[in-house]
């Protein structure tokens, strides 16, 4: 049959990404505690279209994708990566897993463990013989007004943060190691199960450590440039306002290999 993605295009436009996306597919990854951990991502996979091609061949994703149907992990997606650019006959690949990530997490004082669910996301690119991977994780998180508790007799407003945070590494770093540096940073963590004790103590907790969006993002900061595995990063911060009628951000991107 006729191959009409390959016919030749006369417009002389290169296209960035050709690609598809949302595709929902089951994957395994690696799990600090368990080993491997069963999750369903979706999918985003994409090839740099010469100019001089009209388009590229769509099922050669899906394709390629079931050649790797295995575990995910940095080897797994540079390899991909660099199938794609051969089956595609492409210069640039890119492919991006994002799945939910479990994590089992126990209450502070009761100690009772239920499963915590995290957004976590694995990015491979191959541009020219280079691979390029970017780890990412996002976390909600609580954090309390400082300038709340300050002026307020008793009492201060308290907000649902959102942290996204990726980073590129020279060795590995745990899905589990960047929620807890996300936690760390912020006023307390959040629990999927709490008992009365465990719901005072968290509440006591933030109370006693009031963070603006900008101390999660300084905090996290200076423990990311502390950890010689990590030589990149982006941190977003966004929290869900209590008592305004918009959110609160903050963000900050810093290549450590710059410094």
């Amino acid at each position: 049959m006729k191959d009409v993605q390959k016919e030749r295009d006369s417009r002389n436009v290169t296209i960035d990404r050709v690609g598809v996306c949302s595709v929902s597919y089951p994957i395994i990854v690696r799990d600090r505690e368990s080993g491997t951990q069963c999750t369903v991502a979706s999918v985003s996979m994409s090839v740099r279209l010469p100019h001089e091609y009209r388009g590229t061949h769509m099922s050669r994703f899906i394709e390629t994708l079931e050649e790797y149907h295995g575990k995910i992990g940095p080897a797994t997606l540079e390899a991909l990566t660099e199938q794609l650019c051969r089956k595609l006959d492409a210069t640039e690949a890119e492919i991006e897993f994002r799945f939910p990530y479990f994590i089992r997490k126990k209450a502070p004082l009761s100690g009772i463990p239920s499963w915590m669910r995290h957004e976590a996301s694995l990015y491979g690119a191959y541009r020219e013989g280079a691979f390029d991977m970017i780890t990412g994780v996002e976390v909600h998180v609580q954090t309390l007004c400082p300038c709340s508790r300050e002026i307020s007799s008793h009492g201060a407003h308290n907000q649902r943060t959102r942290v996204k945070l990726r980073v590129r590494m020279n060795e590995r770093v745990w899905f589990e190691e960047l929620v807890q540096m996300v936690e760390r940073s912020s006023s307390t963590p959040l629990y999927t199960l709490l008992k009365r004790e465990d719901e005072k103590y968290v509440t006591e907790q933030a109370y006693a450590n009031p963070h603006f969006v900008e101390d999660v993002v300084r905090d996290l900061a200076v423990e990311l440039n502390d950890d010689g595995r990590i030589v990149w990063y982006e941190i977003s911060v966004q929290s869900s306002e209590s008592i305004h009628n918009h959110d609160a951000f903050a963000e900050l991107t810093r290549d450590k290999r710059d410094i």
